[in-house]
């Protein structure tokens, strides 16, 4: 039996998957990846890594959506 990896998203505890990358991450919480930023351990990911960057125990994890304002 698989163990869930203990994480902080948007300053929430929460508990992944093992092997869950920040896209599944993203695509679990978001209807699109459009405008979409992440951090993680307060550093920014590129959108082009998000598929190979796997999440471990302890990572903080911020994911941020564009809003438009005046």
């Amino acid at each position: 039996m698989a163990v869930g990896v203990a994480v902080r998203i948007n300053g929430d505890l929460a508990e992944v998957e093992p092997g869950t990358t920040i896209a599944d991450l993203v695509s679990s919480r978001s209807r699109s990846d459009r405008g979409i930023a992440v951090a993680r351990n307060g550093e920014v990911v590129p959108k082009s890594l998000w598929a190979s960057q796997r999440i471990a125990t302890g990572d903080s994890i911020e994911i941020l959506s564009a809003a438009a304002g005046g």
